[in-house]
């Protein structure tokens, strides 16, 4: 008895195609053998049904029927097909099933029947031609019996088979392989004679090595005889197993691979564990070596990252990592490298035009340097970089070419796999002027598939037009005398039994097109349609010249508000009804309704005919972006097409970007002049005109507009051969057959041929890590890479070879040589530095610094203000650097004008320049006592000089002893050559620190400096990092049921990282383009994230890949300033006029004395220096205790430890526990290298090299650690040089000191403004519910969070960093009022009733937007009621519902509503 198939496995989940196939499926049978080893499954279908989904569906029964059983599943498929099948139809159809059956089945079969030819005489009989041989012979039956059981057993077909044998001529490709298999074997051979004669005799080698193993003394040092390969251990055999198979306990292994990290750690008794980890490119696993610390300098010098080594020990799972790891181990061997590498041994090499590196998008995965790097090894004359629609790794690959003699004969090409439009094809085809009230004949066709050469017409539906009204009708089916396939059938609901009594092709088109009598043709997807008609005419001998309209074209002009305009679409935007879609008559009908309304539109725009409709219809630029995409390969071959190609990136970013850059023909063709383009891979346009069968017309059309035309391996496209939608590509012959037409087309066009590996990797092993990217981001394809690597001359060519061996050199070697000489050599990158100018800026900056020079120390001025003033000016002005200082005194002016302070990053306060034109308020100059009023100053005194190296501040206060006013103590004795060098020559980075809420002011301002269009934001490459690599891989194995090791991931991790996943901005670097220049001179621009509403518009390129030639500004936000600002605001003072050497200010920093509060108060805390800015976190409170710090200097020293890397833990503060340092003599900032060196006696410019080299954490060179020696530096200092990874430096420090000192002097003298700042700007977890209903319940809820430990989230452990500043405010007496709805601010904390009211975002869930929404709702009115203030305010329920418990409703009913009650009680 028959059952629908889910009838019978109901609880089966398969995928939505398979599903639909087995909708249609009976089984017809279920058995099982006696041993219950064997599930059979016997099923019906009246469609045939590929093999790949009978072998899913069997592992899909196995996986959810019988799991853990130890079952086969066999499903025995018969299919009743249609009379429309005949045996010769269906091999056609079916073959690439049988092909994977074989496959499955019998490697050997499956060769034969790839070798074998099928011929059909009559309907009934086969002849299948076979090679005669052995094999032939032998599997020649079986093969018989196989094709017997499908077309007779499995179908039903009446068909006998005959077999046929035929010699075949020895290829010269087996014969030159059997060649090079001899000589292989040959110098194998040779290669084992030469080792054997090179080893000792056995008696006395095998005697020696007994004694060596029974030596009482092994392993206490290297004995004499040992072997010299013997690491560690004793001598071993035994072939190495691969890494990949070692997967659980196995005992005693021998492996090999290469060192990929080593670490050493210390352990007690004097030992050390030596672990590194080791692949061999199949699979990693970590080694653990014990050793004795007298061994570790042998073990260290032979097993370091790179090394190649063979080791033999036991596997077994770590106790602490619980990984499987390598101990115990016998011996450990140097080895050969033993990867293969890949050379291009051709005399005359090819060059790869068609590249992808890590910035394409998520695709390519190789660096550009390491592209450029192997195509320079290989000897090739150059290599394309052609990333996806951007060009970001231009600067990597032209960096790369530094590493390349000049005069070496190689270059890099530079382009981009563009996504092309065509926005040249006109609504109208071959207009002769016809009046759009003349005759039309709308129609629609239905066919078999999408090719009009290979697939037939089952259905033509048409309606004539004439004078805007529909006149008559045609409808037929059509006998395609070839089986409909399914999803032809799933579509338009078509089946073989409607069009089998129909008439054929050659009976219906000449009535159909007598229908059409002097009509211009009329179709939705017009080309689609026109292409199966024109194929017909063709081969019916019938002459044809039409005029056709597309509705699709009509519909952009007409509609471009839609998105889509598939027919359905358009019809529902129209309110035309559309009956069965996809049925020919319907689908005319619907059409012809389309094509009437669109008369008429076009008639109220006065378009009276097809000419002026092809005219005005051009696509728009909104059009564009809903166009198909193809790619394209655009390559620069001047100067000037690396400018156009700049032009193309912009555009297609800026203007036609959705969701990927697009590159209208149109606008390609206006910035054509040095481009070259061709025709790319499978997905470009003339590969997919080829692929629907497109007319002769459209074909030349195409290939016309390229420069040279593509082909790419078979292996690239082969992905073809699975997809059921695409007609064309059934077997590999189809896709050679591909290459060929291509091949013959640029014969007949003239136009270059060129083949291409569309490179993504470098390597055949590389394509793991594309596939573990392409799966991370869902494609569900990823596990099947085509071979899309660099392959060399010779492989080109091998793969080719099926053109013929002269062909296959001139589409591998000549034209790819040929296009690369097209191009000239150009620099991607603009050589030449480009300042934007400002008038007069030299002599501006000259008059602003005396000017304040004078100000503040009178005319004359003290000798060394002159001479440091004067040696700055000239080493700025000389360099041409005015015009950087200008800017920045623009900037810092105007934000000072509007009542925000600005500091100073990085070492710009080291320049007295700086700040007398005041950037900065920084002053370097050596400590000095300065008279405000009659400009006496004192800079040499034994008083002052005691103070050399520190700051001024920290000197005692004097009156001038000219005058007897306070003086003035200035200074922080910083050199000028740390900004600069002691040549005045080095870039200077001027840096400055804008109020956060100020940022965007200040960048408009360098738009009225410099002009519109002139500023742009530095752009940024945001790529893969480590630890989202790390998921990427794990995830993907684990997906896979493969659990890798974690030294494999973390090898795999290393090929997945760097790949470009989106772009950003810079926070605050601005990029200045010069009057005059284009922007694309230098890079091309975007949106940041290519996000269309953004109105921000980045560099493409990453800004440090273009700041040596353009001017970048940082103009960085910062809380500081707007603390600054708005304490200001809240005390009414200034916060210049703060001293920066008050004694209760300084004492916060050793104690809480200052504040009236214990220690004990605060949770424990020592120092009253919670929430001050750079003193605040507990990292920072510790090196606090341990510095002792007794002055500003001390502090601005601390300040340089903090932002150090290496500087502090691990170097300072262990110097200064063994007392060979003092905070004051530690190496503290960039600035004290460099004096200390020169006090020595080192000279000058070596102290400034030594700096630089020290601070970028590049170390000490061997003959500078002896330059220091000999100025008596001692050894610690040395020591402490080498440790630093990252130095900052002493101007930075000071100018973070100084506003950090003020906002600490707030928080002494105006405890309330300073708690308000504070928690309105600094603040990131306030919450009221948490800290403004009193200590107690503050405290609770610290000790709830402190009890959890490491398990508190990020956002509690965040919300204790507030808390503590509320316990400290709660401490000293101070309290929260109640929040007021109708007096609270959004976000800033008022001071009310002597108490700090809340802001209303510190409400949780209630938004930044929220707040805004609730203070313009209370300005305009009282609420009348909760669901009111829901109304007004669009604040959640769950928000409204948390007031309402913290009470800040008051007395608020719920509801507007009065009930009955409401009015009894009055």
């Amino acid at each position: 008895m028959e059952k629908d198939f889910f009838e019978v496995f109901p609880h089966l989940k398969v995928g939505t195609e398979l599903r639909e196939w087995l909708e249609m499926v009976l089984v017809t049978k279920v058995a099982c053998n006696p041993d219950k080893t064997c599930l059979r499954v016997y099923i019906r279908s009246d469609r045939w049904i590929h093999k790949r989904h009978i072998l899913t569906l069997e592992r899909e029964i196995l996986r959810q029927c019988f799991p853990g059983i130890s079952v086969e599943v066999k499903v025995i498929e018969k299919f009743r097909l249609s009379k429309q099948y005949t045996p010769e139809n269906f091999l056609e159809i079916y073959r690439p099933s049988m092909e994977l059956e074989l496959k499955n089945y019998n490697m050997l079969e499956y060769n034969l029947f790839q070798s074998s030819k099928i011929e059909f005489k009559g309907s009934h009989d086969m002849v299948l031609t076979l090679p005669d041989s052995l094999i032939s012979h032998e599997k020649g039956e079986i093969l018989v019996e196989y094709l017997e059981k499908i077309f007779c057993e499995r179908c039903g077909m009446d068909l006998r088979i005959d077999p046929v044998y035929v010699k075949m001529g020895e290829s010269k490709y087996r014969k030159n392989s059997a060649i090079q298999i001899q000589q292989e074997v040959s110098q194998m051979i040779q290669k084992v004679r030469a080792n054997q004669s090179a080893q000792p005799e056995p008696d006395r080698a095998e005697s020696g090595h007994k004694k060596e193993l029974s030596s009482p003394d092994f392993g206490k040092g290297r004995r004499r005889d040992r072997p010299v390969d013997l690491l560690y251990g004793r001598e071993f055999e035994g072939e190495a197993i691969a890494l990949e198979s070692v997967t659980g306990e196995m005992g005693e292994i021998v492996v090999r691979g290469q060192v990929m990290d080593v670490e050493e750690r210390e352990i007690r008794g004097e030992k050390t564990i030596f672990i590194f980890a080791i692949t061999d490119f199949t699979d990693s696993i970590t080694v653990k070596l014990f050793l004795r610390n007298d061994q570790v300098p042998e073990m260290r010098e032979g097993i370091k990252k790179g090394a190649f080594l063979k080791l033999k020990g036991i596997t077994a799972i770590d106790r602490f990592d619980r990984e499987l790891t390598i101990a115990s181990l016998v011996g450990i061997k140097k080895i050969p490298d033993f990867t293969s590498r890949r050379q291009d041994n051709s005399p005359v090499k090819r060059v790869e035009l068609h590249c992808h590196t890590k910035m394409s998008d998520m695709d390519g995965v190789t660096e550009a340097k390491e592209l450029v790097r192997r195509a320079y090894q290989w000897g090739h004359k150059g290599i394309a970089i052609t990333d996806h629609g951007v060009v970001q790794a231009f600067p990597e690959a032209f960096h790369e070419t530094w590493n390349i003699p000049k005069d070496a004969d190689f270059k890099v090409l530079y382009g981009m796999e563009a996504y092309l439009v065509d926005d040249m094809k006109g609504v109208v085809v071959n207009g002769k002027g016809q009046s759009l009230q003349g005759a039309f004949v709308v129609f629609d066709l239905e066919t078999t598939g999408f090719s009009p050469v290979s697939c037939q017409i089952i259905e033509i539906g048409a309606v004539r037009v004439e004078g805007g009204k529909i006149v008559d009708r045609f409808s037929t089916f059509v006998n395609p005398k070839v089986p409909i396939p399914f999803r032809i059938e799933q579509l338009t609901s078509i089946n073989d039994n409607m069009v089998m009594d129909a008439p054929e092709i050659q009976e219906v088109l000449p009535k159909f097109l007598e229908f059409c009598a002097g009509a211009v043709m009329v179709a939705h997807n017009a080309d689609f349609d026109m292409g199966f008609l024109e194929n017909n005419c063709d081969r019916l001998g019938i002459e044809h010249d039409f005029t056709y309209i597309d509705t699709v074209g009509m519909a952009r002009y007409l509609l471009p508000a839609l998105n889509r305009f598939k027919l359905d679409t358009v019809a529902k935007a129209l309110e035309i009804p559309l009956g069965h879609h996809h049925r020919a008559v319907d689908d005319a009908a619907c059409t012809a309704d389309i094509f009437v309304k669109f008369v008429k539109m076009l008639a109220e725009r006065e378009i009276a005919d097809v000419d002026t409709l092809n005219a005005q219809g051009s696509v728009s630029e909104h059009t564009v972006k809903k166009l198909p995409t193809y790619h394209a390969i655009i390559l620069a071959a001047s100067e000037v097409g690396r400018i156009n190609l700049y032009k193309l990136v912009s555009m297609s970013h800026l203007r036609y970007y959705h969701r990927r850059p697009r590159v209208p023909k149109s606008v390609f063709e206006q910035h054509r002049e040095g481009l070259i383009i061709g025709s790319a891979c499978e997905a470009g346009e003339l590969y997919q005109a080829l692929l629907r069968d497109a007319s002769p017309q459209e074909i030349a059309r195409l290939v016309n507009f390229y420069d040279y035309l593509e082909i790419q391996p078979l292996g690239n496209n082969r992905f073809m051969l699975a997809d059921e939608k695409n007609d064309k590509i059934q077997s590999m012959e189809d896709l050679r057959e591909m290459n060929r037409r291509i091949v013959k087309l640029g014969e007949q066009f003239q136009k270059p041929v060129v083949a291409t590996c569309d490179v993504h990797f470098m390597d055949p092993q590389d394509e793991v890590y594309r596939r573990i990217i392409m799966s991370g981001k869902g494609f569900g394809d990823a596990d099947e890479q085509p071979p899309l690597y660099l392959r060399t001359t010779e492989e080109m060519l091998e793969e080719f070879s099926y053109l013929g061996a002269e062909k296959a050199e001139e589409v591998v070697v000549t034209n790819t040589v040929k296009v690369a000489d097209m191009c000239e050599k150009v620099s991607p990158i603009h050589p030449d530095k480009c300042p934007p100018v400002i008038e007069n800026s030299d002599q501006d900056l000259r008059d602003i610094c005396y000017n304040k020079a004078h100000e503040i120390y009178g005319d004359p001025l003290p000798q060394i203000v002159e001479e440091r003033l004067k040696k700055e000016l000239h080493s700025i002005i000389s360099n041409g650097y005015a015009v950087m200082y200008i800017i920045a005194q623009k900037l810092v002016w105007k934000s000072n004008d509007d009542g925000y302070l600005v500091g100073s990053r990085g070492s710009v306060g080291s320049s007295l320049a700086a700040t007398m034109s005041g950037i900065t308020e920084v002053n370097p100059l050596p400590p000095h006592y300065v008279c405000p009023n009659c400009k006496y100053s004192d800079f040499d005194s034994e008083d002052v000089k005691r103070y050399v190296g520190k700051v001024g501040c920290d000197m005692p206060d004097k009156a001038c002893p000219k005058c007897g006013t306070p003086m003035n103590k200035n200074g922080f004795d910083i050199p000028f050559e740390t900004f600069l060098g002691f040549k005045g020559d080095k870039e200077p980075d001027i840096d400055l620190n804008f109020s956060g809420e100020y940022q965007g002011v200040a960048h408009r301002y360098t738009e009225v400096i410099f002009g519109e269009g002139h500023t742009f934001k530095a752009g940024t490459i945001g790529t893969l990092a480590e630890k989202t690599a790390f998921g990427y891989v794990k995830n993907y194995f684990e997906e896979h049921g493969q659990p890798k090791r974690y030294c494999e991931i973390n090898r795999l991790v290393k090929g997945c990282t760097g790949i470009r996943r989106t772009t950003g901005q810079h926070p605050g670097g601005i990029i200045v383009l010069p009057h005059g220049e284009e922007i694309e001179k230098f890079t091309p621009v975007q949106h940041p994230a290519n996000d269309v509403n953004s109105d921000i518009i980045t560099t493409h390129f990453d800004y440090h890949s273009i700041d040596g030639n353009l001017l970048k500004l940082d103009i960085l936000g910062h809380d500081d300033p707007t603390m600054i600002r708005m304490l200001e605001d809240l005390t009414g003072t200034d916060a210049k006029d703060v001293p920066l050497d008050n004694p209760e200010v300084m004492s916060l920093f050793a104690s809480t004395e200052a504040l009236n509060i214990e220690p004990k108060d605060i949770g424990g805390c020592p120092l009253g220096c919670l929430g001050i800015p750079e003193f605040g976190t507990d990292f920072v409170i510790g090196m606090l205790q341990d510095t002792k710090p007794s002055c500003f200097s001390d502090l601005v020293r601390i300040s340089g430890l903090s932002h150090g890397t290496n500087v502090w833990l691990g170097n300072a503060q262990e110097l200064i526990r063994q007392g060979k340092a003092t905070i004051s003599t530690a190496i503290c900032t960039r600035d004290d290298i460099m004096g200390y060196l020169i006090n020595q006696g080192v000279e000058s410019s070596l102290a400034f090299t030594i700096m630089e080299s020290v601070r970028k954490g590049k170390g000490l060179k061997p003959e500078w650690e002896e330059a220091m020696k000999e100025k008596q530096v001692p050894d610690w200092y040395i020591w402490s040089c080498k440790q630093i990874s990252y130095m900052f430096p002493k101007a930075h420090a000071a100018a973070y000191v100084m506003m950090a000192y003020r906002i600490a002097w707030y928080k002494i003298f105006y405890p309330l403004a300073y708690y308000a700042a504070f928690f309105s700007i600094r603040a990131t977890s306030f919450s009221y519910e948490v800290m403004c209903m009193g200590k107690e319940k503050l405290e609770y809820y610290m000790e709830e969070i402190r009890k959890k430990g490491d398990a508190a989230t990020k956002k509690e452990q965040d919300m204790v960093k507030d808390m503590k500043i509320v316990q400290e405010m709660y401490a000293r007496g101070f309290e929260f009022e109640p929040l007021d709805l109708y007096k609270a601010k959004a976000h800033r904390f008022q001071i009310v009733n002597g108490k700090l009211m809340p802001s209303l975002d510190a409400i949780e869930g209630l938004g930044d937007k929220a707040a805004d929404a609730v203070v313009t709702a209370a300005d305009e009115g009282t609420f009348l009621s909760k669901d009111d203030f829901r109304m007004r305010t669009k604040v959640s329920k769950t928000v409204i519902d948390l007031m309402d418990e913290m009470h800040l409703f008051g007395d608020i009913p719920n509801s507007n509503q009065m009930s009955l009650m409401d009015f009894l009680s009055r």
